[in-house]
């Protein structure tokens, strides 16, 4: 028998639809994935190369569990340039990916029966390491009038004495939403109030279009700052998701205690990995902004064309690649004598009908709401939208 704990973890729907979507594929089916969850850039030759470096000069033994010294420098002098906030290598964690560095960093504050405010919609791994880590996720239905956006008051009637952390994540998956510096700094500021952590997904930061601007939370104040864990990576922003390099940076107390759980559970990140990111964060390149300028093309057009299709609402993303969209007008429409009753029945026959892979989103929190990324050429985009274009037509 497994564990109790085991059992209560959910598995992925976006690995469930992959699958099936890969499965077409190996029949010869000509599938539209729009599922991804990575930049469809390679990773930039400077960083191969320092990772060839690496293993030429025999750079594959253990480093410190905490990562280089050389890399949390870097990673320290990235944090002070690109977000003005100062944290030493000591406390800052490498980690393998930012997932790790989620969980880790869950691990280190979270005590049984601990509560973690999620706003809705979430990623949907977030639960998931809460549970993990022992702890209770609360989660709060933002709304879509304010954009999916966690409000004040929202925040405050989640807080109960058993609070000990929220999740914010701005750029957002699945909404593609950005928070402005006011609406963070009124937010994080509850959290200090009420003697709560915040635990700051900045991922995407990078990826962002418009007007639209990222600010780091812990930039904010002394006093947020040292309420706050901030999470990042190098996945999203230099295209290197299968490196699995990822980081925390937080309070020397927080940092330690993860320190320390990472050391008993994997030991270092990849020793040949951590040198390829070095080169990411210290080379000065202008590949970020190639891909973020090509994302920006591409989110317009999939918002325009999604805007124009009756049935489906669109919200604009402001950051990651992901368009969020609500397909609840389309309930007890049928397609072919099958009738769809959620966004899960629409990306069935979205799947089977018209070969196009989406992401229905009740693991993350919104059940009428379907999410597909923007991370895959524009070639595909026109011709998934085509067929979703076409699938909407066609119901009666």
């Amino acid at each position: 028998m497994i564990s109790r704990l085991a059992s209560q973890i959910a598995p992925s729907s976006t690995l469930v639809i992959t699958a099936k979507a890969n499965e077409l594929k190996s029949q010869g089916v000509d599938v539209i994935g729009f599922g991804a969850g990575e930049p469809d850039f390679d990773t930039p030759d400077y960083i191969k190369q320092a990772a060839i470096e690496a293993i030429e000069q025999g750079f594959t033994k253990y480093t410190p569990a905490s990562g280089t010294i050389s890399l949390r420098k870097a990673i320290a002098g990235k944090l002070k340039n690109d977000n003005n906030v100062h944290y030493t290598p000591e406390q800052i964690v490498v980690n393998n990916g930012a997932k790790h560095s989620l969980v880790n960093a869950f691990m280190a504050i979270l005590n049984p029966g601990d509560e973690v405010i999620i706003p809705a919609p979430y990623w949907l791994s977030y639960p998931e390491m809460v549970k993990i880590s022992g702890g209770k996720p609360v989660f709060v239905n933002t709304q879509r009038i304010n954009d999916f956006k966690l409000q004040p008051e929202e925040m405050e009637a989640a807080i109960s004495d058993h609070t000990k952390a929220i999740v914010i994540n701005s750029p957002s998956n699945p909404t593609g939403v950005v928070y402005a510096k006011e609406e963070l700094e009124v937010l994080a500021n509850i959290a200090v109030k009420h003697n709560i952590w915040i635990i700051s997904d900045e991922i995407y930061e990078y990826l962002v279009y418009g007007e639209a601007k990222h600010t780091c939370i812990a930039s904010l104040s002394d006093a947020i700052y040292n309420h706050t864990i901030t999470i990042n990576g190098l996945s999203k922003s230099h295209s290197m998701t299968g490196w699995r390099i990822g980081y925390l940076a937080a309070p020397l107390e927080v940092a330690k205690a993860a320190a320390n759980i990472q050391s008993h559970a994997t030991s270092n990140p990849n020793s040949i990995a951590q040198k390829a990111a070095e080169a990411a964060i210290l080379t000065e390149n202008d590949f970020v902004s190639t891909m973020v300028k090509e994302f920006a093309e591409r989110r317009d057009y999939m918002y325009e064309r999604l805007s124009q299709i009756e049935g489906l609402d669109t919200i604009k993303p402001e950051g990651a690649f992901y368009c969020f969209i609500d397909i609840a007008k389309l309930y007890g429409k049928k397609y072919k004598d099958k009738v769809i009753q959620s966004a899960a029945d629409f990306a069935d026959m979205m799947l089977e009908d018209k070969s196009v892979a989406l992401v229905p989103c009740s693991d993350f929190g919104t059940p009428d709401c379907i999410r597909l990324s923007y991370a895959i050429s524009k070639e595909s985009i026109a011709k998934g939208l085509d067929r979703i274009q076409s699938f909407v037509n066609e119901l009666q």
